[in-house]
């Protein structure tokens, strides 16, 4: 039988963002609602071990939360701004006056929140900092590391992120119908950004910040259950989830990168794969299919495959899917994959001849990925001298420890 500091704490986890959501939109003020929040669970720590759970933890919280948000707004209010103050104290208490909230508020005040942290006004990276501290509830110290920020410059991002909603009155609000589809794109955007993050670091010393990605399935999910049926997000959910399943297998004891081709594919999460492939149907629906999908689609084909060879892995088909994708959503990057695929599937030279379109039109100039992709495919065509000069540019652009390894020991593998 779990303790009660136990069941508190995962009641934290699971009321913290609707109780914050809610205060968010009464108290118009970040800061305030975080820490009436906060003081709220503290007196749940104290008080349920003590007289037990309560029947509706939510409504306790917001009850204790309503309480001491006006007592904290007593304390501040000054002569000159008695009555503004003792106006949000009457709307405080009238928005929070009952002992239930209604399920379709709390989720609603969620969904507010994901667009008032990912308002086209605020800088992506502002975005990120924003969801992650106040939709997952990381700390501003958690957030700072996991994008190896100093917590201090992160806490004044997150800052300054707040005073411009604040100041520019940006609304907490879910957008009008003809605008809600480029907003959730933003809201997408900054998830899957804060996943990418998390599967493969663009610096440091790992190649993969697990707690990243497990926050960015968690908040995709909560999205699909605040939007249920679309396929961008059931898209993303699924190739979230499809590529997460490899983790185990990504790196080895020493942290070193293990190749796809090389990786132990029993290591593979087969729950998350069967979820993911349980997802990708209902996201390619469309129509027409999102990015997202195709990708899934992509990730989808790993998944089923028993190895990386071209008698296992429908290179060709991967190699289709990536030139969908390049028609939707250009990228440099996307290319790049289309061009390993079409290695796979056609030999290296038809993807080499990709990888020098890429290059010839001066993108990824700044990017150790195009060096090493064209390092690989030169070796297995035997031409060593041009792929060794590929990985020692690469080299020199790399910035995350584990990859500069696996740079390494390619080069060295081309012998002396």
């Amino acid at each position: 039988m779990r303790s009660a500091p136990e069941i508190i704490e995962q009641t934290y986890r699971e009321e913290r963002p609707r109780v914050l959501a809610t205060l968010i939109r009464v108290l118009r003020d970040f800061d305030l609602a975080e820490e009436v929040a906060q003081d709220a669970f503290a007196a749940a720590l104290e008080q349920w071990a003590v007289d037990g759970i309560p029947d509706t933890p939510a409504a306790w919280l917001f009850r204790t939360a309503r309480h001491k948000a006006i007592d904290r707004i007593r304390r501040r209010i000054k002569f000159t701004e008695k009555q503004a103050e003792l106006a949000t104290i009457v709307d405080v208490e009238s928005d929070l006056s009952g002992d239930e909230q209604e399920p379709a508020l709390l989720e609603d005040d969620r969904l507010r929140l994901f667009f008032t942290c990912c308002h086209p006004a605020l800088p992506l990276e502002a975005q990120v900092a924003l969801t992650l501290r106040t939709v997952a509830g990381l700390s501003t110290d958690e957030v700072a590391a996991a994008f190896l920020v100093p917590p201090v410059a992160m806490a004044q991002r997150i800052v300054r992120a707040k005073a411009k909603i604040r100041d520019a009155r940006i609304p907490f609000r879910i957008p009008p119908e003809e605008a809600l589809t480029d907003r959730v794109e933003a809201v997408l955007a900054v998830v899957y950004l804060t996943f990418t993050e998390g599967y493969a670091a663009t610096s440091g010393d790992v190649v993969i910040r697990k707690d990243l990605c497990a926050e960015a399935i968690r908040l995709a999910r909560l999205l699909l259950c605040l939007l249920p049926g679309r396929g961008d997000v059931t898209g993303l959910l699924a190739l979230m989830l499809l590529q997460d399943s490899r983790r185990n297998a990504r790196v080895d004891a020493d942290g070193d990168i293990v190749l796809l081709e090389e990786q132990d594919r029993s290591l593979w999460d087969r729950a998350q794969i069967d979820e993911g492939l349980a997802l990708v149907p209902d996201a390619l629906r469309g129509p027409p299919p999102n990015a997202y999908a195709i990708q899934a689609a992509i990730a989808a084909l790993h998944a089923a495959a028993t190895t990386a060879t071209r008698e296992t892995t429908d290179w060709a088909q991967i190699a289709g899917l990536y030139e969908v994708l390049a028609r939707m959503n250009p990228s440099a990057v996307i290319e790049l994959n289309r061009a390993v695929a079409v290695a796979m599937a056609d030999g290296p030279a038809a993807g080499l001849a990709l990888l020098d379109r890429v290059e010839a039109e001066g993108r990824l100039v700044d990017h150790h990925l195009l060096p090493a992709a064209r390092a690989d495919l030169l070796a297995r065509l035997g031409r060593t001298v041009e792929a060794r000069a590929e990985y020692v540019q690469a080299l020199e652009r790399v910035n995350n420890a584990a990859e500069r390894r696996l740079l390494l020991r390619k080069l060295a593998s081309l012998g002396p």
